[in-house]
């Protein structure tokens, strides 16, 4: 058997055993006797408490209480100027509370000292008010804890503590620095109104259940550092006034900022697998940094810069330790996904390394201003051919919004591939945001997703229903042909395919049979003398037997080829040749210009 450690302090020692207990009961001599406060003698007991006056200090370190002797000891503080206990100096350290300790509206105006205390039963300290230093550090809380409405004047410590069901801070005041360092939080915590005027520290605290901060208020630094929060993260509607830094922390739920404030320059870094940032107002300079999480950033403002990227190694803690994250499984992804920026002034924003697939940018203000750093990525376009009816349909590979790939999954007959979505937004609306975003993408001298962009703008523009039937075809031939100028291989197929057209016409109905014979005719006047001839040229003719033929097809194509280049070919035509040869010279090269311009938006940079 371990011998047990004996406490510092005279002890009661009652009930020792040399073979079960050496020790026995650890609470602290009553002045003037030799045993606790629960184990005096009735007599004495009653004539110690009758001794009390309100704003005494009291020293009951170890001893055992039940709901009756805390009563009893409250109500010979009672102070009948408020009805309610006032305690000096109060230790009550290691103490173990049976039953409900009902310290609600006491005021202790000395130091609380409650290290290491158990309370077996609910802690009751609503509207308790603490003058000085307030320390719960390695106690524990077995039923619920409720500290609505405290005010801690000075320091409050609750290092270590652990709380074994819910935990309540709601609408209470720390004027001091509020430390809940390496807390275990096994329920639901709730700090919802609560104001923290000094620094706010839940450096390596557990919350196992839900954590409440909504509408809290942080004065001034707000530390979280290697926090842990296995459920949701609710800063909802919070205030922080100097904050220069929230984590890095880690939450497997969601991590909620919406309608936060932040007054000062402040760096977020959390590892989390949602972070909501609906309406979230940010003063000054920002930035996030990100693991694992899904972002929605709707209505968000910022008056000046504003960077989101996402965090390619563990964050890093001080002493060169790494975040830890375990609550995630290691085979999951640890990149970032932006789900809406609708709503936001992108002037001032820097999207770094995030996945833009599932984004939605339609209400998005100043959007051709976005900046766009490192490898962003989009949705695409649904692979491979869709036999969805005659002619098959085949997609381009290119980027693509996601509420594109709402709308085309919201059409009747849309082939499979494009995503379904909740958003209602349809090309009208969508034209503009393809628009801005290659404006960005041209400022930011990437073309090539530029020309995405333009494609996707003038897909919208062919698909709205605003515009002239006339324009929606010119459209459409425009995309039929070339992919609106940015699909090198479909204008190269039409100009293949119009130039082999051009030949098989030219052998059929263009060229002549062979070259007419110059003929000259004579006329001798009666008197001689003076001779004159007319020179006449016989219309070319149509072969009559085969014309498809070697040679004839070598002549077609040198007329062909010359007319893509607006070139004459020197060769006799019948008349339906020379319209052929016209409509050729016409078509091809402007063909040709498609096919270069496409080549041209792919490489430039």
């Amino acid at each position: 058997m371990s011998r047990p450690e004996p406490p510092r302090w005279p002890y009661c020692a009652h009930g020792a055993d040399p073979a079960a207990d050496l020790v026995g009961c650890r609470g602290i001599h009553v002045p003037g006797h030799t045993a606790c406060l629960a184990h005096l003698a009735g007599t004495d007991r009653d004539a110690y408490l009758a001794g009390l006056t309100p704003g005494a200090s009291i020293d009951h370190r170890g001893t055992t209480f039940t709901a009756s002797l805390l009563d009893a000891l409250l109500n010979a503080l009672r102070d009948p100027a408020t009805g309610h206990p006032r305690l000096g100096e109060a230790r009550f350290g290691s103490a173990t509370f049976e039953d409900d300790a009902g310290f609600g509206s006491a005021t202790i105006e000395g130091d609380a000292e409650f290290g290491s205390a158990t309370f077996e039963d609910d802690a009751l300290f609503h509207s308790t008010t603490f003058k000085r230093n307030a320390g719960f550090h390695s106690a524990t809380f077995k039923g619920h804890a409720w500290f609505g409405s405290a005010t801690f004047e000075r320091n409050a410590g609750f290092h270590s503590a652990t709380f074994e069901h819910n935990a309540g801070f709601p609408s209470a005041t720390f004027k001091g620095d509020a430390r809940f360092g390496s807390a275990t939080f096994e329920d639901d915590a709730g700090f919802g109104s609560a104001t923290m005027e000094g620094d706010a520290w839940f450096g390596s605290a557990t919350f196992e259940g839900d954590a409440w901060f909504d509408s809290a208020t942080f004065e001034h630094n707000a530390r979280f550092p290697s926090a842990t929060f296995k459920g949701d993260a609710l800063f909802e509607s919070a205030t922080f006034v100097e904050a220069d830094q929230l984590g890095p922390l880690v939450c497997a739920g969601r991590l909620v900022l919406s309608g936060a404030k932040f007054g000062g320059p402040v760096t977020l870094s959390f590892a989390s697998r949602r972070l909501e940032c609906r309406r979230t107002r940010w003063s000054q300079t920002a930035e996030i940094r990100l693991r694992y999480a899904t972002v929605d950033f709707a209505h968000a403002v910022f008056e000046y810069p504003l960077t989101i990227a996402a965090e390619p190694d563990l964050f890093m803690l001080t002493y060169g330790r790494r975040l830890a994250e375990d609550l995630f499984p290691s085979a999951y992804d640890p990149g970032v996904r932006v789900a809406s920026l609708r709503g936001v002034d992108a002037a001032h924003l820097v999207l770094a390394d995030l996945d833009l697939w599932e984004c939605l940018f339609a209400g998005t203000v100043h959007l051709d201003q976005l900046h766009l750093e490192g490898a962003c990525t989009f949705a695409t376009a649904p692979p491979a051919v869709h036999w969805r009816r005659w002619p098959p349909v085949r997609f381009t590979a290119r980027r693509v919004l996601a509420e594109e790939h709402h709308w085309r999954a919201s059409q009747p007959g849309a082939v499979p591939g494009w995503v379904p979505g909740a958003g209602r937004v349809g090309p009208l609306q969508l034209a503009p945001v393809y628009r801005a975003l290659r404006k960005a993408f041209e400022d930011g001298k990437h073309e090539p997703g530029a020309a995405d962009f333009y494609y996707g703008e003038m897909e919208m523009r062919r698909h709205a229903d605003d515009i002239p039937r006339s324009e929606r075809g010119l459209l459409t031939a425009y995309w039929a042909l070339s992919g609106y100028g940015l699909r090198a291989s479909r204008a190269l197929a039409w100009l293949g395919t119009a130039m082999l057209t051009t030949i098989v016409l030219l052998m059929a109905f263009g060229l002549a049979q062979d070259t007419p014979k110059q003929t000259a005719t004579g006329t001798v006047p009666v008197s001689g003398g003076k001779v004159t001839f007319e020179i006449d040229k016989d219309d070319p003719q149509n072969p009559t037997d085969n014309r498809f033929t070697g040679k004839r097809f070598e002549r077609a194509l040198n007329v062909t080829l010359n007319s893509v280049v607006f070139r004459s070919s020197g060769q006799d035509l019948t008349t339906t040749g020379t319209y052929i040869e016209m409509t050729s010279r016409l078509t091809e090269p402007l063909l040709l210009g498609l096919a270069v311009l496409a080549i041209r938006n792919r490489v430039k940079r």
